[in-house]
């Protein structure tokens, strides 16, 4: 049985730290700091996400995405409240991290993420994203998250205007645009989230800011290239690639189309 999303506490994180730490790659340090590079030197990468991939054989496709030429990860943790779906908790996490060597994002669509990030990033997550929608209080969180060890990204759903970021934006290391409504995949991509992409990357010239720029939701041949246009650096793909029956086709496709448009 996998374990709920807003199971953890403080007590319950300083349990586990101890035993979770001890599965985290070593290597996926380095390998964030690769994504980074690359994304600086070849432009736009994608990050598959899992939600859609064959958890019977977890481990397999968490390599073969690897072998594809992913050069990170994407979970996505649902809880059935703050969206209607429910996925997977820290057992899934911690199982991904075990098998893989590229970083991790772990996009929390949660209630309450704060009560739950210690435990994510016990669990191995290198990028923590959270959804402003969510938060009590963004700024703390944000330096929570930090604190912990992995990179704090914000994500915003598309009826959130990007207006509702600019107080946090110096205290976040990414911005994740929905370009769907969170909670399900397959969603057909939303264009108002072109408009936020541009007006970020807008925001972080005219700031002389530092922070990666993502989207999620929606994305394919047809969408890659406009969103990286847009000003998007981290391109989450689900269906796009798990649904390919050539991983690595698929991977390198979208971000050919994605680099040859930014």
């Amino acid at each position: 049985m996998l374990d709920s999303p807003l199971s953890g506490s403080g007590s319950v994180a300083r349990r586990q730290k101890s035993t979770l730490q001890t599965h985290v790659n070593s290597s996926a340090g380095n390998a964030l700091d690769q994504l980074s590079a690359c994304v600086e030197t070849r432009g736009p990468v994608v990050l598959p996400a899992l939600l859609l991939c064959d958890f019977g054989h977890l481990a397999r496709e968490v390599e073969r995405l690897e072998e594809a030429g992913a050069a990170a990860l994407h979970l996505d943790v649902m809880d059935g409240r703050f969206v209607p779906q429910l996925t997977y908790g820290m057992v899934v996490v911690e199982a991904v991290r075990r098998a893989a060597k590229v970083p991790l994002e772990v996009h929390l669509m949660i209630e309450e993420p704060e009560r739950s990030i210690a435990d994510y990033a016990a669990a191995g997550a290198d990028i923590l994203t959270v959804h402003l929608e969510g938060l009590a209080d963004p700024a703390r969180t944000l330096e929570a998250i930090s604190s912990l060890g992995p990179k704090a990204h914000l994500a915003i759903s598309p009826g959130t205007p990007v207006e509702r970021l600019v107080p946090y934006i110096d205290r976040c290391d990414g911005v994740l645009v929905m370009s769907v409504e969170p909670g399900y995949g397959g969603q057909r991509f939303n264009p108002v989230a072109l408009e936020k992409l541009a007006a970020l990357a807008e925001l972080r010239r005219s700031r002389g800011g530092a922070f990666r720029i993502g989207v999620d939701g929606g994305i394919s041949t047809e969408t890659v290239g406009p969103v990286a246009a847009a000003g998007a650096e981290l391109i989450v793909a689900g269906s796009a690639v798990i649904r390919s029956q050539n991983y690595a086709r698929a991977i390198t496709e979208l971000e050919q189309l994605a680099r040859e448009a930014a």
